[in-house]
Protein backbone atom coordinates (compact mmCIF):
# COMPACT_ATOMS: atom_id res chain seq x y z
CA UNK A 1 0.00 0.00 0.00
CA UNK A 2 1.34 3.42 -0.91
CA UNK A 3 1.87 6.16 1.65
CA UNK A 4 -0.82 8.21 -0.07
CA UNK A 5 -3.31 5.33 0.18
CA UNK A 6 -2.55 4.98 3.89
CA UNK A 7 -3.13 8.68 4.30
CA UNK A 8 -6.70 8.31 3.05
CA UNK A 9 -7.54 5.50 5.47
CA UNK A 10 -8.16 7.63 8.53
CA UNK A 11 -11.79 6.81 9.28
CA UNK A 12 -12.52 6.87 13.00
CA UNK A 13 -13.07 3.53 14.74
CA UNK A 14 -16.26 4.39 16.65
CA UNK A 15 -18.18 2.45 19.31
CA UNK A 16 -21.52 3.56 17.84
CA UNK A 17 -22.70 4.08 14.28
CA UNK A 18 -22.19 7.67 13.08
CA UNK A 19 -22.73 9.64 9.90
CA UNK A 20 -19.89 8.95 7.42
CA UNK A 21 -18.96 12.65 7.32
CA UNK A 22 -18.19 12.49 11.03
CA UNK A 23 -16.14 9.30 10.93
CA UNK A 24 -14.19 10.43 7.85
CA UNK A 25 -13.39 13.94 9.08
CA UNK A 26 -9.83 14.53 10.24
CA UNK A 27 -7.24 17.30 10.14
CA UNK A 28 -4.44 16.63 7.64
CA UNK A 29 -1.33 18.78 7.44
CA UNK A 30 -0.88 18.18 3.74
CA UNK A 31 -3.41 18.73 0.95
CA UNK A 32 -3.86 17.72 -2.67
CA UNK A 33 -2.85 20.03 -5.50
CA UNK A 34 -6.50 20.85 -6.28
CA UNK A 35 -7.16 24.53 -5.73
CA UNK A 36 -9.92 25.86 -3.51
CA UNK A 37 -12.16 28.23 -5.46
CA UNK A 38 -14.07 31.30 -4.34
CA UNK A 39 -17.24 29.29 -4.91
CA UNK A 40 -15.95 26.56 -2.58
CA UNK A 41 -15.36 29.15 0.14
CA UNK A 42 -18.84 30.58 -0.34
CA UNK A 43 -20.35 27.12 0.18
CA UNK A 44 -18.38 26.69 3.42
CA UNK A 45 -19.31 30.11 4.75
CA UNK A 46 -22.96 29.65 3.80
CA UNK A 47 -22.98 26.53 5.99
CA UNK A 48 -21.48 28.52 8.87
CA UNK A 49 -24.07 31.23 8.29
CA UNK A 50 -26.88 28.82 9.18
CA UNK A 51 -25.40 27.61 12.46
CA UNK A 52 -27.49 28.16 15.61
CA UNK A 53 -26.55 31.11 17.80
CA UNK A 54 -27.77 32.75 21.00
CA UNK A 55 -30.50 35.29 20.20
CA UNK A 56 -29.71 34.64 16.51
CA UNK A 57 -26.99 37.32 16.68
CA UNK A 58 -24.47 35.22 14.72
CA UNK A 59 -21.34 36.59 16.46
CA UNK A 60 -18.88 34.71 14.25
CA UNK A 61 -16.51 36.51 11.89
CA UNK A 62 -14.10 35.04 9.30
CA UNK A 63 -11.14 36.45 7.39
CA UNK A 64 -9.99 34.22 4.52
CA UNK A 65 -7.14 34.52 2.04
CA UNK A 66 -5.88 32.58 -0.98
CA UNK A 67 -2.29 31.43 -1.26
CA UNK A 68 -0.15 33.99 -3.09
CA UNK A 69 -1.97 37.00 -1.64
CA UNK A 70 -0.65 39.52 0.87
CA UNK A 71 -3.47 38.62 3.26
CA UNK A 72 -2.41 34.94 3.15
CA UNK A 73 1.14 35.93 4.08
CA UNK A 74 -0.21 38.10 6.88
CA UNK A 75 -2.18 35.21 8.36
CA UNK A 76 0.85 32.95 7.96
CA UNK A 77 2.94 35.48 9.89
CA UNK A 78 0.55 35.21 12.85
CA UNK A 79 0.82 31.42 13.12
CA UNK A 80 3.05 29.58 15.58
CA UNK A 81 6.42 28.30 14.34
CA UNK A 82 5.08 24.75 14.64
CA UNK A 83 2.17 25.46 12.28
CA UNK A 84 4.40 27.38 9.88
CA UNK A 85 6.33 24.13 9.29
CA UNK A 86 3.53 22.65 7.23
CA UNK A 87 0.78 25.15 6.51
CA UNK A 88 2.24 26.70 3.32
CA UNK A 89 0.75 23.87 1.25
CA UNK A 90 -2.80 24.92 2.19
CA UNK A 91 -4.56 26.77 -0.67
CA UNK A 92 -6.54 28.92 1.77
CA UNK A 93 -5.97 30.22 5.29
CA UNK A 94 -8.67 31.61 7.56
CA UNK A 95 -8.87 33.45 10.83
CA UNK A 96 -11.93 33.05 13.03
CA UNK A 97 -13.24 35.63 15.48
CA UNK A 98 -16.29 36.41 17.55
CA UNK A 99 -18.16 39.52 18.66
CA UNK A 100 -17.85 39.85 22.44
CA UNK A 101 -21.19 41.57 23.09
CA UNK A 102 -24.78 41.29 21.92
CA UNK A 103 -26.07 44.21 19.87
CA UNK A 104 -27.69 45.41 23.10
CA UNK A 105 -24.23 45.93 24.64
CA UNK A 106 -24.53 43.05 27.12
CA UNK A 107 -21.56 40.65 27.23
CA UNK A 108 -22.20 37.56 25.09
CA UNK A 109 -20.85 34.73 27.22
CA UNK A 110 -21.91 32.27 24.50
CA UNK A 111 -20.15 33.91 21.55
CA UNK A 112 -17.16 31.55 21.47
CA UNK A 113 -19.56 28.60 21.74
CA UNK A 114 -21.53 29.92 18.77
CA UNK A 115 -18.34 30.42 16.75
CA UNK A 116 -17.43 26.80 17.48
CA UNK A 117 -20.84 25.65 16.27
CA UNK A 118 -20.43 27.64 13.05
CA UNK A 119 -17.01 26.10 12.38
CA UNK A 120 -18.34 22.63 13.24
CA UNK A 121 -21.15 22.93 10.71
CA UNK A 122 -18.69 24.38 8.20
CA UNK A 123 -16.49 21.32 8.69
CA UNK A 124 -19.37 18.98 7.85
CA UNK A 125 -20.11 20.96 4.67
CA UNK A 126 -16.41 20.79 3.83
CA UNK A 127 -16.44 17.02 4.39
CA UNK A 128 -19.31 16.62 1.94
CA UNK A 129 -17.15 18.40 -0.66
CA UNK A 130 -13.96 16.42 -0.03
CA UNK A 131 -12.39 19.45 1.65
CA UNK A 132 -10.41 19.24 4.87
CA UNK A 133 -10.26 21.93 7.55
CA UNK A 134 -7.27 21.86 9.88
CA UNK A 135 -8.07 24.12 12.81
CA UNK A 136 -5.20 25.73 14.69
CA UNK A 137 -5.04 27.20 18.17
CA UNK A 138 -1.42 28.18 17.50
CA UNK A 139 -2.06 31.73 16.36
CA UNK A 140 -0.87 35.04 17.81
CA UNK A 141 -4.28 36.63 18.08
CA UNK A 142 -2.96 39.97 19.28
CA UNK A 143 -0.72 40.29 16.24
CA UNK A 144 -3.59 39.23 13.98
CA UNK A 145 -5.89 41.81 15.52
CA UNK A 146 -3.32 44.52 14.85
CA UNK A 147 -2.50 43.45 11.27
CA UNK A 148 -6.13 43.17 10.22
CA UNK A 149 -7.25 46.21 12.23
CA UNK A 150 -9.88 44.25 14.12
CA UNK A 151 -12.11 46.74 15.94
CA UNK A 152 -12.58 46.77 19.69
CA UNK A 153 -15.21 44.31 20.83
CA UNK A 154 -14.10 41.46 18.57
CA UNK A 155 -11.68 38.64 19.39
CA UNK A 156 -9.55 36.67 16.93
CA UNK A 157 -9.75 33.07 18.12
CA UNK A 158 -8.24 30.42 15.83
CA UNK A 159 -6.83 29.86 12.35
CA UNK A 160 -7.94 27.27 9.79
CA UNK A 161 -6.02 25.71 6.90
CA UNK A 162 -8.35 24.76 4.03
CA UNK A 163 -7.56 22.30 1.25
CA UNK A 164 -8.75 19.17 -0.52
CA UNK A 165 -7.91 15.81 0.99
CA UNK A 166 -5.33 13.67 -0.79
CA UNK A 167 -1.93 15.19 -0.07
CA UNK A 168 1.21 13.10 0.21
CA UNK A 169 2.63 12.87 3.78
CA UNK A 170 6.11 12.39 2.30
CA UNK A 171 6.04 16.12 1.57
CA UNK A 172 5.95 16.87 5.30
CA UNK A 173 8.95 17.34 7.60
CA UNK A 174 9.98 14.04 9.17
CA UNK A 175 8.78 15.08 12.64
CA UNK A 176 5.22 15.52 11.31
CA UNK A 177 5.04 12.58 8.93
CA UNK A 178 4.58 9.96 11.65
CA UNK A 179 1.61 11.72 13.26
CA UNK A 180 0.03 12.23 9.84
CA UNK A 181 -0.07 8.46 9.33
CA UNK A 182 -0.96 7.47 12.89
CA UNK A 183 -4.36 6.04 13.76
CA UNK A 184 -6.89 8.43 15.23
CA UNK A 185 -7.99 8.02 18.83
CA UNK A 186 -10.30 9.62 21.39
CA UNK A 187 -10.86 9.31 25.13
CA UNK A 188 -13.73 7.01 26.22
CA UNK A 189 -17.24 8.47 26.50
CA UNK A 190 -17.33 7.85 30.26
CA UNK A 191 -14.39 10.19 30.71
CA UNK A 192 -16.41 13.24 29.64
CA UNK A 193 -20.12 12.35 29.92
CA UNK A 194 -21.93 10.63 32.82
CA UNK A 195 -25.63 10.55 33.60
CA UNK A 196 -26.59 12.58 36.64
CA UNK A 197 -23.16 13.59 37.96
CA UNK A 198 -19.87 15.22 37.07
CA UNK A 199 -17.80 12.75 34.98
CA UNK A 200 -14.64 12.79 37.12
CA UNK A 201 -16.72 12.06 40.23
CA UNK A 202 -17.43 8.54 38.98
CA UNK A 203 -13.75 7.54 38.91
Amino acid sequence: MTTLAKNKQKAASTNHSLHPHITARWSPRVFSGQEITEEDIHHLLEAARWAPSSRNEQPWRFIYAFRGSEAYDNIFQCLSEFNQQWVRNAPVLMLTAYKEQFDSGIDNFHASHDLGLAVGIMSMQAQSMGIALHQMAGVNWREAQAIFEVPEGYHITTAIAVGYYGGDPDELPENLRKSELAERNRVPLAQFAVEGEWPEKSK
